[in-house]
């Protein structure tokens, strides 16, 4: 049996992981938490011979810079942070973030409730990097957020899925398999990633330091990465898989889909979080402070 817990966000896994009693034997987090779990050593090296499947798994989305040599993570997700919209309410090309500072489409704009999401989407319209580290950057970014906040329906999670398929919103930042999975359900909408660049983001499979069952983990690893389980969880999650087999096993409906078919223009001019210093990160969580208490 697999008891199985969910998070809203990288953060909340940390804390958890870091505070909790309990243990975990395989962990689902994102690139830039992965860097910040080696560097604190809560991680164990994977044995790669104990998971053949690593086999099905697409060159592209390993040995990237969070973990060099996938020493520590195993591939499983990636996606871009993006734009959905419905097609019959926006009425103006979405191909930049400027689309959200719109007053056209007051009330109908939905934004993530996540720091690195939200603040780095107003700091690449502004020109600047989503892992930026000036004080003077981040504080423009905070103050145009703020600007925005009175066209905004609201700050929201998983909420986005069923408030853009019933169209009380008219676009959404959302992860691009979430667009994926209310695209696939719903008319009218699309997906785009801005001109000025994006969020790449890859999750992973990880084995804590203090796992209890760590070659079970490697097997529930490799299980999941099997072409027809990978299938089936592609279909259900709606996220890009780098597992090539599992891709030609899809519906030709999925290719179509701008959600879950991220080009590789839009990957190449797009960042990977990185986990920024803790004063850096003081900065951002206090700018997210003063936004979410403004009016």
């Amino acid at each position: 049996r697999v008891n199985y817990e969910t998070f809203t966000s990288n953060e909340d896994m940390y804390v958890k992981v870091k505070n909790s009693s309990d243990t975990y034997d395989v962990l689902v987090p994102s690139d830039y938490m992965i860097e910040r779990l080696i560097s604190e050593d809560m991680l164990q090296p994977i044995t790669k011979d104990n998971i053949p499947n690593l086999a099905n798994l697409d060159a592209a989305a390993q040995d990237l810079a969070f973990d060099p040599g996938n020493q520590y993570s195993v591939p499983y997700f990636y996606g871009v942070l993006g734009i959905v919209y419905n097609t019959t309410q926006v009425t103006d090309p979405v191909d930049s973030w400027n689309i959200l500072w719109n007053d056209k489409y007051a009330s109908k704009i939905l934004m993530y409730d996540s720091i690195r999401d939200s603040m780095g989407s107003s700091l690449k319209r502004l020109g600047f990097s989503m892992n930026e580290t000036n004080e003077a950057n981040i504080n423009a970014a905070r103050d145009a957020l703020i600007v925005q906040k009175p066209l905004v329906m609201a700050y929201v999670t998983d909420n986005v899925k069923s408030l853009m398929a019933s169209g009380d919103a008219a676009m959404a930042v959302v992860y691009s398999g979430d667009a994926a999975i209310i695209m696939s359900e719903t008319d009218n909408l699309d997906f785009a990633v801005p001109k000025e660049g994006s969020n790449a983001f890859y999750d992973n499979f990880v084995i804590p330091k203090n796992a209890q069952n760590p070659e079970l983990a490697e097997q529930f690893i490799n299980f999941m990465l099997t072409p027809e389980i990978a299938a089936k969880n592609i279909e259900y999650v709606g996220y890009s898989s780098p597992n090539t087999p599992a891709l030609a096993l899809l519906d030709a409906s999925w290719s179509a889909n701008a959600g879950f078919n991220i080009s590789k223009e839009d990957l190449a001019r797009s960042e990977i979080f990185k986990d920024l210093p803790s004063d850096v990160m003081d900065i951002y969580n206090r700018d997210w402070t003063e936004i979410n208490v403004s009016k």
